[in-house]
């Protein structure tokens, strides 16, 4: 059911969406914030709370009404539908924007999965392609290839994880290596089972009649020397998804696939002249709404599920949800 305007804008009220949490919240544990995350760690255990920031190009921009509770909730979907493939942290879900997880060592290592040859950010696999290059972190390119163009295979390209407000590098493996950030063995490991998970989101994709193009696995070290998912997991954040129906027409015209992800944001911000330096441009209410949409619809289509918005004041929620 698509989201209503009304409960949208609504929500655009001083209070009606999660940007920061106050010294109250400090009681969980020691806190680590990230772009959109609010991370709490006491002893073994971590609860995370998905704000409503939304982020491109590296940058926080805003809020989106209902984003942390889309996400939150489409993470839980994620991680139980590919629990037997790869495990993850979650332990529970106490409030629609919060979960509580194991507290994991983080590998220094983004996996970022692509089966397609597109982006619209500057250090983009397609940005490189139309520069001239034809190797992209360590992988040979063929020429005369497209953009949206499916690759041969899917490849892993790994970045760097970027403290916030600065920019992920993506690099090849053996840049990793060289650094030390992670062992070839390690690397390799993780390679072919983030290439399986990839594939197991794009079946699942395809049955909604939709193409999961590319996505982001962040992996930790649990207590029991596990390596499990953290973080989210084919999310409208971490991953794009185009719809299956008008792809081809689109890449015979050389026009955009219709995506159902957050880079309706990145399209209006480019359009507005930013490209990831400067200070970026106020994101307009109709913006912000239209974000709002477009984040629920991802849900629904994604998941098959309603999406039913919790419409309490985020704060005090999470003040009674997480006993703060």
């Amino acid at each position: 059911m698509p989201l209503d305007e009304a409960i949208a804008r609504e929500a655009l009220a001083p209070g009606g969406t999660l940007d920061e949490l106050d010294a109250s919240f400090d009681v969980l544990g020691r806190r680590y914030s990230g772009k959109v995350r609010e991370n709490f760690t006491r002893g073994h255990e971590r609860v995370i709370v998905v704000t409503d920031r939304v982020s491109a190009f590296d940058v926080v921009l805003g809020t989106i009404p209902f984003k942390g509770q889309v996400l939150n909730q489409m993470a839980r979907y994620w991680f139980e539908q590919a629990a037997e493939l790869f495990p993850h942290h979650m332990l529970s879900v106490p409030d629609p924007q919060a979960m509580k997880v194991m507290e994991c060592a983080p590998i220094p290592v983004e996996m970022v999965v692509r089966g397609y040859l597109t982006g619209s950010s500057s250090t983009s696999i397609w940005r490189a392609y139309e520069r001239g290059d034809r190797v992209f972190c360590g992988h040979r390119l063929a020429e005369g290839m497209r953009k949206h163009e499916k690759l041969p295979q899917g490849i892993v390209t790994p970045s760097t994880k970027a403290a916030k407000g600065e920019h992920d590098e993506s690099v090849s493996k053996d840049e990793l290596f060289r650094r030390g950030l992670i062992d070839a063995t390690l690397y390799e490991q993780l390679e072919q089972r983030c290439l399986a998970l990839f594939a197991f989101g794009q079946r699942l994709a395809r049955e909604r009649g939709l193409i999961l193009v590319d996505t982001k696995y962040e992996l930790g070290r649990a207590p029991s020397g596990e390596i499990v998912l953290i973080d989210e997991i084919h999310t409208p954040d971490s991953s794009r998804y185009w719809y299956v129906e008008g792809y081809e027409q689109a890449i015979k015209t050389g026009e955009d696939p219709r995506p159902i992800d957050k880079e309706y944001v990145r399209r209006w911000l480019l359009s507005q002249g930013f490209h990831g330096d400067g200070r970026p441009p106020p994101l307009a209410p109709e913006v912000r709404i239209e974000a709002a949409k477009r984040y629920v619809e991802a849900f629904e289509v994604i998941t098959g599920r309603t999406f039913t918005p919790n419409r309490a004041a985020p704060v005090p929620r999470l003040h009674n949800n997480l006993a703060v």
